[in-house]
């Protein structure tokens, strides 16, 4: 089978996954990681409160395609599949982003809907999990949308329950509800009360009490992990299939939203490029976790360090 590149494309960063695929006998197919890496891009800038993709957002993301498409032909990617997210669904210069990443990538990008978002994050996500603990639930907290998709995994294919994409984020959040540096309790009470709302979206079409296991993926997700570890370093297998309890949770998301942007810069785990919008991110996280229990859902997350990035490189088997 042969070797794949997979590119996602989000709100706040953008990621590289090439990869060799492997069909068992069974049908199923192993997929093993030739190189992975991450950007911070903000292509979602202001894209909240304009509509558009910013000049310098575009320009960012431009310079990482060119990066991950040299990568990509080194490792030997024979097929390219790239999806983009919440940010470009939303603004209406959509065609200079597409434009772009065809001349850069000589390929299309695809922006795809919410809930396939979901189906591919899930997918990602569980490959390594007993499938005796499902049903799972997997929680994707992206930069401008948050994904909620319950179902069960064999072990080798997966089933949909239930899926739901809705508008909120770590910069989405952010830039709608935290103004200040750092937050005021008004400030915090008042995003938390814009996560609730939202977030119900997802929670009506969801069935969150028949999940046994909670999965939490993407960057906002990890580095709370890490954070949580105190980690010295960023460490993905540190962070991967780690466990984080609601108080867990709720201890990092206060000490983050009592602490200003140096504060934050300072802790090394953190991605200079998360700094601004993990206070925002941690939010959420502690709102699906106070939802979940009052939902009767499962009371620890599992952290995932695999996501959408694995569910786009299965796609392309």
């Amino acid at each position: 089978m042969p070797r794949v590149a997979a590119i996602d494309c989000g709100t706040n960063s953008i990621r590289l996954l090439v990869a060799e695929l492997t069909r068992r006998h069974d049908g199923s197919v192993d997929l093993r990681d030739l190189h992975r890496e991450m950007r911070v891009v903000r292509l979602g800038q202001g894209v909240d409160a304009t509509g558009r993709l910013a000049p310098e957002a575009l320009e960012r993301t431009r310079e990482a395609l060119a990066a991950y498409t040299i990568a990509a032909r080194r490792k030997g990617a024979e097929k390219v599949r790239m999806v983009a997210t919440s940010a470009t669904r939303d603004a209406a210069n959509r065609d200079e982003f597409f434009a772009m990443t065809r001349e850069v990538l000589g390929v299309e990008a695809e922006v795809i809907t919410g809930d396939e978002e979901a189906r591919l994050s899930f997918t990602g996500a569980v490959g390594e999990q007993d499938p005796d603990d499902g049903p799972f639930l997997v929680a994707d907290v992206g930069g401008g949308s948050t994904e909620l998709v319950l179902g069960t995994w064999d072990g080798a294919q997966a089933e949909i329950l239930g899926a739901k994409s809705v508008d909120i984020g770590c910069v989405r959040i952010t830039e709608r509800a935290l103004p200040n540096d750092p937050p005021t309790e008004e400030d915090v009470e008042a995003a938390r009360g814009v996560a609730r709302d939202v977030l119900a979206e997802a929670f009506d079409v969801v069935d969150v009490a028949k999940a046994q296991t909670w999965i939490g993926v993407a960057g906002t997700v990890t580095t709370l992990s890490a954070l949580a570890q105190d980690l010295p370093e960023y460490d993905s297998q540190a962070t991967h299939l780690s466990t984080m309890s609601r108080a867990t949770i709720d201890r990092v998301t206060a000490e983050l939203l009592a602490a200003d942007h140096d504060a934050r810069a300072a802790k090394p785990v953190i991605h200079p490029g998360r700094v601004d919008v993990i206070g925002g991110g941690a939010l959420v996280v502690q709102t699906l976790a106070d939802e979940l229990g009052k939902r009767g859902g499962p009371d620890r997350l599992v952290v995932s360090e695999k996501d959408i990035l694995d569910g786009i490189a299965l796609s392309l088997a």
